[in-house]
């Protein structure tokens, strides 16, 4: 009987060994662009590039602006089968933010889309949070399930490279959208990553989030535009970044508020419509708008300063001055 015991032990561990020294093998679940998805085509122009320039240059000045401290993109959408754009430092990689949240909002829905993610009523509050309070640690989740991984202990290296392919998915889908020097791979904290989120970082604060002012201004007009998903979809992607400007009481009252809205409050625009990703940090202060008028105006706006915290008049100087530009 003993020797059947130990028989049978040695045969149920060589059932569990052998599978643990397996290859791991992932199911990939790809974020691929709708077959139908054509990039947005957007021409440099002439006319808007001193527009740009001038409001950047007369909101920075006398603020000891560094080069490289300011970036920003201006894509006119008044007339979709000809859009026109101009940009200041516009492919700097600068780390984003919070606005890094409007791209993982569009490869959710991508996903949700295609099926390959279900809306529970959890994932909704994770991704009203993510955007409307911009909540961090709804962010974190909304990674994790966009990419099948999650935060914790540190990885031996065969096991962390699978995880980092993982955590790349959705790189990969904008690459495939045609993006380029951006990186959106990384969760958002409130104060700081452990274990193999710092493993991700090579402990050196490497890898980070970056993203540009074109590709941001690109993609919050991609989704104006209702490329990037259906339109049900893309109304839902806009309603969570609708901001309040004007309320009984007077100013708007938005958790996450649109650092560019002061410009049409102080102008009283109450007729105008303000749509926003915003992000910060003790040295960011960025900004992605959509801005319609009454008067007809419609325009995508992305604005990132770093170092400049303190000087919060800039963004809504530039949008102002650009609101007063395309009305002429």
């Amino acid at each position: 009987m003993k020797r059947i015991a130990i028989l049978c032990f040695v045969l149920f561990c060589a059932t569990l060994y052998p599978l643990a020294a397996q290859p791991v093998t992932v199911r990939p679940v790809e974020i691929v662009p709708a077959k139908d998805y054509r990039k947005a085509e957007i021409a440099n122009s002439p006319a808007l590039q001193p527009l740009l320039q001038g409001a950047v240059d007369a909101a920075i000045a006398g603020k000891n602006f560094k080069p490289g401290e300011i970036a920003a993109t201006l894509i006119d959408l008044r007339d979709p089968a000809k859009l026109s754009a101009a940009n200041v430092n516009g492919d700097a990689r600068i780390y984003p933010a919070s606005v890094v949240k409007m791209f993982y909002l569009v490869a959710l829905h991508r996903q949700m889309q295609d099926g390959k993610i279900t809306l529970t009523p959890e994932l909704e509050r994770g991704i009203s949070d993510m955007i409307v309070v911009s909540s961090n640690e709804a962010t974190q989740y909304i990674l994790d399930v966009l990419t099948d991984t999650s935060s914790g202990g540190e990885m031996l290296q065969r096991e962390f490279e699978i995880w980092a392919s993982q955590r790349n998915r959705v790189n990969r889908y904008y690459t495939a959208m045609g993006y380029t020097n951006i990186n959106v791979n990384q969760k958002t904290f409130c104060e700081d990553a452990y274990g193999r989120e710092q493993q991700f970082r090579n402990y050196k604060s490497e890898n980070r989030n970056m993203l540009t002012t074109n590709a941001t201004a690109r993609l919050m007009a991609e989704i104006v535009m209702g490329r990037v998903a259906t339109p049900e979809r893309t109304k839902l992607m806009m309603d969570l970044m609708k901001r309040t400007l004007f309320t009984p009481e007077g100013k708007g009252t938005d958790p996450a508020p649109s650092p560019a809205a002061p410009a049409l409050i102080d102008k009283g625009m109450k007729g105008a419509s303000l749509w926003s990703k915003s992000g910060g940090t003790s040295r960011s202060l960025h900004d992605a708008v959509y801005i319609e008028t009454p008067e007809g105006l419609k325009f995508v706006l992305a604005v990132f300063t770093e170092n400049h915290v303190k000087d919060a008049d800039v963004i809504p100087a530039i949008t102002g001055k650009i609101i007063d530009g395309l009305k002429k």
